[in-house]
């Protein structure tokens, strides 16, 4: 087993090369890493529908899709995520409690009495810390799970409180559970770091054949072209969300009350509808047939509607507002 070193904190990085190691690296791998506060959704979610649109921006908080299934989940430096990487038999390669079992013992050895509980999660006390999720490629499994150590609480509860009356659609929705921080269970203080330390000797004592590496500046390399291509892109990141219908409901003291209504489709505006009680000097269908066939993310839209004096369409509406109601 090879035990890869990762001192990288861009999620976009990290989150390819998850993806590079799996397909491109033929021994079993294991991996510790961390992000900057960032956002990771599933890859089947709608990632509009599971971020607070409003926060993200504000606090310019990067937010990546990663190859796997499951729900949305925040990171931060107080989180450390782990990564097995394995070629198995193709009738067992989903398996939960193989891969979370060492991290289970790991905080037996620290006096922590952490469990299995459902489909995917590790619970102190009923509350969780840690989130897993599995993907097959070939048959090869990349099995990934979160672990809350000293994250900040209040950042992960406003990035992803995200309005569910906005969105009707199909995708698959997170399930929003009571979490803790490890370190709040521990006899003794630690950080982050001498935590994920304990775990990767415990990996290594586990593993006799074991050796520990660090990427080659050639791989890196190729990482970072995946990021390029893939992992940084609005594409992959928000275009592959599932078909959605947006609705939103604004209201202003000069403009009064405007509701929009959007079908979107990967990613994309095919139909747009705004109503409501505002008045106008030219026939808002002009804004409407601008925007239809436009990417469903700011940039694109602010670019659509720059040939518009946007009061001209909705009085005392500036285009600012107009935007901030389409998200």
């Amino acid at each position: 087993m090879l035990i890869i070193k990762r001192q990288q904190t861009d999620p976009y990085f990290n989150l390819a090369t998850e993806e590079y190691v799996l397909k491109n690296l033929a021994e079993d791998s294991f991996m510790l890493w961390r992000n900057e506060p960032s956002i990771i959704v599933g890859k089947h979610q709608n990632t509009l529908a599971e971020i607070n649109a409003d926060y993200v921006k504000e606090n310019n908080i990067p937010v990546v899709r990663r190859l796997s299934g499951g729900g949305a989940v925040f990171h931060d430096l107080g989180n450390l995520n782990f990564t097995f990487i394995q070629t198995g038999k193709e009738e067992n390669l989903i398996d939960f409690r193989k891969y979370t079992e060492p991290i289970l013992e790991v905080l037996l050895k620290l006096g922590i009495d952490a469990k299995f509980e459902g489909r995917n999660d590790l619970t102190i006390g009923g509350l969780k810390f840690s989130g897993n999720a599995e993907h097959i490629w070939k048959k090869r499994v990349l099995h990934h799970g979160t672990l809350l150590f000293a994250s900040h609480m209040p950042n992960l509860a406003a990035a992803l409180n995200a309005d569910p009356l906005k969105f009707q659609d199909k995708s698959v929705k997170s399930v929003r559970s009571r979490v803790t921080n490890i370190s709040e269970h521990l006899k003794s203080p630690m950080d982050v770091m001498e935590f994920a330390t304990l775990i990767q000797d415990h990996i290594a004592q586990k593993n006799p054949d074991a050796k520990v590496i660090e990427l080659s500046q050639e791989d890196q390399e190729n990482i970072k072209e995946l990021v390029k291509s893939k992992y940084s892109t609005w594409e992959w990141n928000f275009g592959y969300s599932p078909t959605y219908n947006f609705r939103k409901l604004i209201r202003t003291e000069k403009s009064g009350t405007i509701e929009f209504d959007l079908d979107v489709q990967n990613g994309i505006i095919r139909q747009i509808k705004i109503f409501g009680d505002y008045f106008n000097r030219f026939e808002t269908e002009d804004i409407e047939q601008a925007l239809n066939g436009v990417a469903h993310q700011e940039e694109q839209i602010r670019k659509a509607l720059e040939p518009f004096n946007i009061t001209d369409y909705f009085t005392g509406l500036s285009c600012d507002e107009l935007i901030a109601g389409m998200f």
